[in-house]
C-alpha cells in the first residue's frame, strides 16, 4: 500500500525524486514557494501542490506553515516529510517534530544546516576542521584572532552555497566586519582560510551506513565562481587513489558523527596546500546542486534523486532496498553564465559530451569517458572556449539564489 509523502522545496528542483516517489506507488504532495508556480514541475507525479507566500526560515513563516499544514492534515494524512533543498531542512525537521512524523528531527537537522554546529560536532568527533569560532563573545573573538593567522573567512551559519561570505586579511578588518554585522553577528562564524583543493563527496546512506559514494574535485571552487566570476567545473576523482580513499573515510566519519540514518548527502572537504591534510568544510542532507547529480549519474549509473526516493519509500514501508549496479567511469561538468540568451553550443561537438544545459544565459556540458585524462583535457579545452566566446559574470549576491 502506498504512503503519503510531503516533499518540501522552495526552489525548482528534485523532479526525479518526485517522479520516483510517485512511481513507487506513493501519494506525493509538494510544498513550495509561490514564486515557483508555473515552473515545469512533473505535474503527472504530484497529487497536490501547496504554496508558501513567505518561504523564509523565520518564526512567523514557520508558524504560518504549521497552521496551513494543520488545516491540510484534517483531511489528508502525511506519513513522511522530505526536504529536497538545504533551505528546507529546517522546515521539514520542524514539521516532523510538530506532527510527530518519523525522520530527522531538529537536533540532527542542525548538523546539516548550521555551519557552526557542523564544525563543533566534527571537531568533537576528532575530524580535522579549519580553526574557527562563533561570533558571540568579544574576548573569545580577540583571542581567536591573536592565536590564528590571516586570512579569515566570515560566513553565515545557515545560508547555502557561497553566498554572504566575506574574506578578511587583518585583525582590524576582521573586527570591522564583525561590527558591521550588528545584531546579526551571532548568525555568523569566523574560520581560518585554508588554501587548497576543494572536493565533494556525493553519497547515499541507509541504516547509518554509506552504501554509495562518489568523490569529485572542483576545478574552480564555488567560492571562486561566486566571488571571482569564474567558470564552474568539477571532475571525478581518480578511482582507488590515495585521495579517493581519504575522502571516503572523511565522509563516513562525518555522517557517522552527525548521526545520519538514511538520506542523500553532499559533503565538501578541502585538501590543504600547506600540510596536504584533508579538512572537513560542510555537509548537507540532500543531493548536491549545480547539476552535480547528473554528473554523478554519468560517472556511476546512480541517479541520486531516484535512489533517495526509493530509500525513503523502503524505510517507510519497512522493506528491503537494493542499490543498483555501480559503474566506474569518469565524468566532468562545466557551467558558466553566458553573454548570449540562448548560446549556440554546436562548436562543442566531441563524442564524450553526454549532457547539455538548456537554460537561458547559461552554457553547460557534462562529458563522460573511461579516461580521467581525457575528461580533464576536455574540461580545459571547453573552459578556454567558454572564456573566449561565451563567458559573462554577475556580481555575487549577499543572499543565495538557486
Amino acid at each position: 500500500m502506498g504512503l503519503t509523502f510531503l516533499c518540501i522545496t522552495c526552489y525548482f528542483k528534485g523532479g526525479d525524486f518526485l517522479r520516483a516517489c510517485k512511481e513507487a506507488g506513493n501519494t506525493v504532495y509538494l510544498l513550495t514557494a509561490k514564486r515557483t508556480e508555473g515552473k515545469a514541475w512533473p505535474y503527472e507525479s504530484i497529487d497536490e501542490i501547496f504554496y508558501l507566500e513567505d518561504d523564509s526560515n523565520t518564526l512567523p513563516s514557520f508558524e504560518n506553515m504549521l497552521k496551513g499544514l494543520a488545516y491540510v492534515m484534517r483531511t489528508r494524512k502525511i506519513d513522511r516529510v522530505v526536504a529536497l533543498d538545504d533551505f528546507d531542512v529546517e522546515k521539514a525537521a520542524l514539521v516532523r517534530e510538530h506532527f510527530r512524523i518519523p525522520g530527522m528531527g531538529q537536533t540532527t537537522a542542525r548538523y546539516f544546516r548550521d555551519k557552526l554546529a557542523m564544525r563543533v560536532q566534527a571537531r568533537d568527533a576528532g575530524i580535522k576542521v579549519p580553526p574557527f569560532t562563533g561570533l558571540f563573545n568579544d574576548v573569545e573573538i580577540t583571542e581567536y584572532l591573536q592565536a590564528t593567522s590571516a586570512p579569515w573567512v566570515i560566513k553565515p551559519r545557515s545560508e547555502a552555497s557561497a553566498a554572504g561570505i566575506r574574506k578578511v586579511y587583518s585583525f582590524d578588518e576582521a573586527w570591522q566586519t564583525v561590527h558591521s554585522l550588528g545584531e546579526e553577528r551571532h548568525m555568523f562564524l569566523i574560520e581560518q582560510f585554508k588554501p587548497g583543493d576543494v572536493y565533494h563527496v556525493d553519497a547515499l546512506t541507509l541504516d547509518h551506513k554509506v552504501i554509495f559514494e562518489r568523490s569529485s574535485q572542483y576545478l574552480n571552487t564555488p567560492f571562486e565562481v561566486a566571488y571571482g566570476g569564474g567558470i564552474f567545473r568539477s571532475v571525478t576523482v581518480e578511482f582507488n587513489s590515495k585521495d579517493a580513499k581519504a575522502l571516503k573515510k572523511v565522509n563516513e566519519q562525518v555522517l557517522k558523527a552527525f548521526n545520519l540514518n538514511y538520506s542523500a548527502s553532499h559533503t565538501e572537504v578541502i585538501k590543504c596546500y600547506e600540510d596536504g591534510e584533508f579538512y572537513f568544510l560542510e555537509t548537507a542532507s540532500r543531493v548536491g546542486g549545480a547539476h552535480l547529480a547528473e554528473m554523478v549519474d554519468f560517472s556511476s549509473g546512480i541517479n541520486l534523486w531516484w535512489e533517495w526516493a526509493k530509500i525513503e519509500t523502503a524505510i517507510a514501508k519497512g522493506e528491503e532496498y537494493t542499490l543498483p549496479a555501480v559503474r566506474k567511469e569518469y565524468s566532468g561538468i562545466i557551467i558558466s553564465l553566458a553573454r548570449q540568451e540562448w548560446p549556440d553550443i554546436s562548436p562543442f561537438n566531441d563524442p564524450e559530451i553526454v549532457w547539455r544545459m538548456n537554460e537561458e544565459y547559461h552554457v553547460g556540458l557534462i562529458v563522460q569517458s573511461t579516461s580521467r585524462e581525457r575528461v580533464m583535457e576536455l574540461m580545459d579545452k571547453y573552459a578556454e572556449m567558454i572564456r573566449h566566446d561565451y563567458h559573462a559574470s554577475a556580481p555575487a549576491k549577499d543572499k543565495p539564489t538557486h
